[in-house]
């Protein structure tokens, strides 16, 4: 073989198959497309020389060539930090964004529901007399209260919590493999909990010390517990009504969704169990530490819009299964 004559008349191809492989990350459609047949063409121009020359030169300038166009058609795993970086950009705010007539839903009955349960034990002493007597209820409201939440070492109570608050959070997911049925009792219960709690602080005119204790960290506490409601139920509904889907595939890509939620959850529950063991015992002024757990609050909303609606608007489900396995290289 004249490898002269074979480097003329092929060089055209392999400088334009170089070039889109240094252009990879911005090809369009139609460049793709020519890549993986240059990509094919230099492979077997590759084998030719290698059968028929002992130009070790140009076998290893084509080798190299062909490894990178290789890497370029075929990607690379992805790195675990881009992985980690779509996880929080666009996998777990787009479930929650996906959610959030469900979840508002969740947050505007508990929220009713612990405000007349509030207003029922305030305003009525016989209803205070069967949850405890008079000395108990003393107890509760001047001392145990405010005592649980520096009782115990700031490190070991924010680790109590959290491991607390996300199995709450998980059970709650875990119910909508029974059609999301059980979550709205799991909510009325806690929801009663903190009517409870409210109407006897307020029965003794400390009501602005029951807010000033559990808002810190009840905000974001409570609206990851309402959004684990929102997508359990959300999974649970699918069954019922899978839309256009087959019902099968309808429940395991949500499936797989709303276990972004469950881990994405496990972050911000550890933040909000920091919130309660360092911020809500401090001895900051109510003010400062209710505006802690305010700002903390709104931002973990802005996030979730902010992410999820672009996230949505490029179609994205939070499948986990749909996530791409593969990236271009340096």
């Amino acid at each position: 073989m004249d490898i002269d004559a074979f480097v003329t008349a092929h060089r055209p191809v392999w400088d334009r198959l170089d070039h889109l492989v240094k252009r990879r990350s911005s090809l369009t459609g139609a460049e793709v497309d020519e890549l993986v047949d240059l990509y094919q063409r230099v492979s077997t121009h590759l084998s030719i020389v290698r059968s028929s020359s002992g130009d070790a030169m140009l076998t290893g300038r084509l080798s190299a060539l062909v490894a990178r166009a290789r890497s370029a058609v075929t990607g690379a795993h992805t790195p675990a930090w881009r992985e980690l970086v779509r996880f929080f950009t666009v996998s777990f705010p787009v479930v929650a964004y996906r959610a959030r007539w469900w979840w508002l839903g969740s947050t505007v009955a508990f929220v009713a529901v612990a405000w007349v349960m509030g207003a029922w034990v305030a305003a009525n002493p016989d209803v205070q007399a069967t949850i405890g007597s008079p000395d108990e209820i003393a107890q509760l409201v001047d001392h145990d209260f405010a005592d649980y939440y520096s009782e115990h070492p700031a490190a070991s109570f924010a680790s109590q919590v959290w491991v607390n608050n996300a199995w709450v959070a998980a059970q709650t997911i875990i119910y909508s493999v029974l059609l999301g049925l059980p979550i709205p009792y799991v909510l009325y219960t806690n929801a009663a909990n903190v009517g409870v709690s409210g109407g006897l602080m307020a029965s003794r005119d400390k009501l602005d010390i029951f807010f000033g204790l559990i808002t810190p960290h009840g905000l974001l506490e409570l609206t990851a517990v309402f959004l684990a409601a929102a997508v359990g139920m959300r999974l649970g509904w699918t069954v019922i009504d899978p839309g256009p889907r087959r019902r099968t595939e309808a429940l395991a890509e949500q499936g797989r969704a709303v276990m972004s939620v469950a881990l994405g959850l496990i972050v911000v529950l550890f933040l909000s169990g920091l919130i309660e063991a360092f911020v809500t015992p401090s001895g900051l002024p109510t003010w400062a530490r209710v505006s802690i757990g305010a700002l903390a609050e709104v931002a973990f909303l802005l996030y979730v819009i902010a992410f999820g609606r672009r996230a949505l608007r490029q179609n994205e489900t939070g499948d986990l299964e749909r996530a791409p396995d593969v990236a271009p290289t340096a």
